[in-house]
């Protein structure tokens, strides 16, 4: 059974959706969509999914998406010149997740990001700031690992959570500033 779960790969696309896998008798895996319109599909051989490195078929890939649904939540850009007005000027608590387009990490932060933008419309503005194309914020943030994310009140730094982390890990962080905001 460790083969089996060490050669299976899971892919979801729904936020916070619950996948469950467990063995079979042969030993395989098999996955267990969870309600509420999920559907899922194996992916073919030409991803490198289906099936262990030896070719002996042992493992399963699936991936889940909603149907129907555009789970992606787009997070606006900050850049220099809009840094003092949407930034340092708003009125409501910042997220500024600092991003580069070559950083792994970032990309699994960006949908993650976008979605607590979804949950605190209207208590807390998120925004992403590119690195490589604004070095001089990053630095005089000391932003030296990405992505960082940084929340940001009434004009200055308050907070700030390195690396790729758990959504309850970005929760818990930015619950100490809106809650004073309501």
């Amino acid at each position: 059974m460790a083969s089996a779960l060490a050669t299976s790969t899971a892919v979801c696309s729904a936020p916070r959706a619950a996948v469950s896998a467990s063995a079979s008798s042969s030993g395989r895996l098999r996955a267990v969509p969870p309600s509420g319109g999920l559907r899922h599909k194996a992916l073919p051989a030409a991803y490198g999914f289906a099936g262990n490195r030896r070719g002996g078929g042992r493992g399963a890939s699936v991936v889940f998406a909603v149907q129907g649904q555009d789970t992606t939540i787009q997070v606006p850009d900050v850049t220099k010149s809009t840094w003092q007005s949407l930034v340092m000027e708003s009125e409501l608590p910042v997220l500024v997740e600092f991003w580069a387009t070559w950083c792994g990490p970032c990309k699994m932060m960006d949908p993650v990001v976008g979605m607590l933008s979804k949950e605190y419309e209207g208590k807390l503005k998120c925004y992403k700031l590119n690195t490589d194309e604004n070095p001089d914020i990053a630095s005089q943030y000391g932003v030296r690992s990405i992505p960082t994310m940084m929340i940001f009140k009434n004009g200055e730094k308050k907070d700030a959570v390195i690396g790729a982390v758990p959504e309850s890990t970005l929760i818990t962080c930015i619950e100490k500033f809106v809650e004073s905001t309501l």
